[in-house]
């Protein structure tokens, strides 16, 4: 999820590293923080492949530059967009990633199947404690803690499904 949102922020325009690694650690950075270690081999791997690109920064210096999204960036950024792995649509931390940058898709039919695939899952009947393979539900947990998850877990799932019928009903791709 790192790369995408390196992709992303620099689909919106240049920026340099110390910017970069900013935006992406206020986008992730309270849940998986984001190090020199991760951010500056990523955006190697990223230019290495042609998908950015480094020009030195004349404001800043020789070992300053300012990074910027190639054509094939911004191909591989859509790509990855239009069709996320299951575990991206699963995992709610890498789902919100692709959800902050799920309106460079140009097309409303795209945006909707990515969100149509989170709708399906969030609506799939699951738990984190099951009683065999029944999933069990808050007021069938004894402890506090494990209710107090479930119970956090339902609210969160009901806040994001309610949204995403909301979207999905008002923002039809005939209707944009």
């Amino acid at each position: 999820m790192l790369e995408l949102a390196i992709l992303g922020f620099l689909a919106e325009g240049p920026l340099a590293g110390h910017d970069l690694r900013r935006r992406v650690s206020r986008l992730t950075g309270y849940i998986r923080p984001v190090s020199d270690g991760s951010l500056y081999p990523a955006i190697n791997r990223l230019s290495k492949a042609g998908l950015l690109q480094r020009q030195a920064d004349p404001s800043a210096g020789a070992a300053r530059y300012i990074l910027s999204l190639t054509e094939a960036g911004r191909t591989e950024l859509l790509k990855r967009l239009r069709a996320p792995a299951d575990h991206e649509i699963t995992d709610q931390t890498r789902f919100a990633t692709i959800l902050s940058f799920l309106s460079l898709l140009p097309h409303v039919a795209e945006q909707h199947a990515v969100l149509r695939r989170r709708l399906t899952f969030l609506e799939t009947p699951a738990s984190f404690f099951y009683d065999g393979d029944r999933p069990l539900r808050a007021e069938e947990v004894a402890d506090p803690y494990r209710r107090g998850l479930l119970l956090t877990a339902r609210a969160t799932s009901g806040a994001e499904r309610a949204w995403l019928h909301e979207i999905l009903d008002q923002q039809t791709p005939e209707n944009p």
